[in-house]
C-alpha cells in the first residue's frame, strides 16, 4: 500500500501533482484513493486503496491512511480521488481530508480525476486554490514532462493494477518447462542426498538431507550475491535449483537475509524473473521474496501484487501474512533491521562459512 520517496519531485499544480501518481505508484490508479506527502516528513510516503463500495467501509478505510500518515510523521498531504462516479467518490475523499486535518495534517489539495479532467474537492468552488470551473480541468499527462522522463529513464509505468499484476505471469511458456524439469533434476538430487550412498535401499537419513540443505544454503548465498553483483539472469538449471532450495523455510530465510536496504532492487529484479519463470507449484516461497524485496525498496504496489501471486500459489503462506501486516499497517521500509546470519538457524553448527 506504501511506497516512500526516494527523490524530491515539485509540483506546482494539479497537472504536476497528477502526472506524479503513476509516475510514484507504477501504475495507473482506477477506481482509488491516493495519499501523497507533500514537503518534508520523517518518512515520506505514498499510499492507495481502492475506493469501497460500501459507505460502510469508509471509516475503517480512513483510520488506516490517518494512521500510515502520522506514523511516518507527514504535516502535510494530497488527496485525490480517482473515478468518473462523483457520488461514489467524493465523499470518500472529502472523509479523508477531514481525518488528516483532525489528526494535525494540512490538506491543501484535495481532486477528483477521471482520466479527462479534474475536480476540485474543496468545501465550495469559492475554495479552490485553483480556480477549477464547476465542470472540471482537462489534463493530460501523456505528454507532461515527468511522463516523458519516465520513459526517457526505462521506467515502466502499467496501465492499471491488474496490468502490474500480469506483468508477474509467465509470457515464455516453454521457459516455464525447462525450469519445471530443472526443479524436477534438484528434486530428483534432494531425495537421493537422504539416503547413504553405500545403501540406496535404505530408509532416508534426516542427518543427510539436512547436510545437503545446508549445502544448498550456501549455493544460494553465493548464487544470489553473485546477481547482485553481475545483475546476468540465471539460466534454467539455477532458477529450477532455487526454487527447490527456496521450498525448505530454513533455506528461504537465507535468501531473506540476502535483501538489504542498499540492494533491494537488485532483489526485485531476481525474483521478479524467478516468480515469472516459475511452474505455478513453486511460486509462493519466490514471490513472498519479491514482496518483500519490493517492499523494502518502497515498490508497494508491486509488492502487494506479489502477495497475491503467493497466497494463489500457497494460501496461508506464513511470510505472506507477515508482510500483508506490515503494508496494511503502512509500516515504513526503513523499520526493517538486517537479519545476521546468527539468525539464520540453518547455518547454526556450519562452519563453512558464507
Amino acid at each position: 500500500m506504501t511506497a516512500p520517496a526516494h527523490r524530491t519531485i515539485r509540483a506546482t499544480g494539479p497537472d504536476d501533482l497528477l502526472a506524479m501518481v503513476p509516475f510514484l505508484l507504477g501504475f495507473h490508479p482506477e477506481r482509488s484513493l491516493v495519499l501523497m506527502t507533500i514537503g518534508r516528513a520523517r518518512t515520506p510516503v505514498h499510499a492507495r486503496q481502492d475506493l469501497p463500495d460500501d459507505p460502510a467501509e469508509v471509516p475503517e478505510l480512513v483510520t488506516e491512511l490517518v494512521t500510515v500518515a502520522r506514523r511516518s510523521g507527514l504535516a502535510r498531504a494530497a488527496v485525490v480521488a480517482y473515478s468518473d462516479d462523483p457520488a461514489g467518490s467524493d465523499a470518500v475523499a472529502r472523509a479523508l481530508v477531514e481525518g488528516l486535518t483532525g489528526a494535525g495534517i494540512e490538506v491543501p489539495v484535495a481532486l477528483r480525476a477521471d482520466g479527462a479532467r479534474w475536480f476540485c474537492l474543496g468545501d465550495s468552488d469559492a475554495s479552490c486554490p485553483h480556480a477549477c470551473p464547476p465542470d472540471g480541468t482537462p489534463y493530460d499527462i501523456s505528454r507532461h514532462p515527468l511522463t516523458i522522463e519516465a520513459l526517457v529513464e526505462g521506467r515502466v509505468v502499467h496501465a492499471s493494477r491488474t496490468a502490474l499484476r500480469d506483468s508477474l505471469v509467465a509470457d515464455d511458456l516453454a521457459e516455464v518447462d525447462r525450469v519445471g524439469d530443472a526443479v524436477e533434476v534438484a528434486g530428483d538430487r534432494l531425495l537421493a542426498a537422504c539416503v547413504p550412498a553405500s545403501d540406496p535401499a535404505a530408509p532416508p537419513d534426516p542427518g543427510l538431507g539436512r547436510a545437503h540443505l545446508v549445502s544448498e544454503g550456501r549455493w544460494l548465498q553465493h548464487r544470489v550475491r553473485r546477481f547482485v553483483a553481475d545483475g546476468l539472469r540465471l539460466d534454467s538449471h539455477d532458477v529450477g535449483r532455487l526454487l527447490v532450495a527456496v521450498a525448505a523455510v530454513e533455506v528461504r530465510d537465507v535468501a531473506w537475509a540476502e535483501i538489504t536496504h542498499q540492494g533491494a532492487h537488485r532483489h526485485v529484479d531476481l525474483w521478479r524473473d524467478v516468480v515469472r519463470r516459475a511452474p505455478h507449484e513453486t511460486s509462493a516461497a519466490p514471490a513472498a521474496l519479491l514482496a518483500f524485496a519490493a517492499w523494502l525498496s518502497g515498490d508497494g504496489a508491486l509488492a502487494a501484487c506479489a502477495l497475491d501471486v503467493c497466497q494463489d500459489a500457497e494460501p496461508g503462506y506464513s511470510l505472506a501474512g507477515l508482510l500483508t501486516q506490515a503494508l496494511a499497517a503502512g509500516l515504513p521500509p526503513d523499520s526493517w533491521q538486517p537479519m545476521p546470519e546468527s539468525a539464520l538457524t540453518l547455518f547454526r553448527g556450519d562452519r563453512s562459512g558464507a
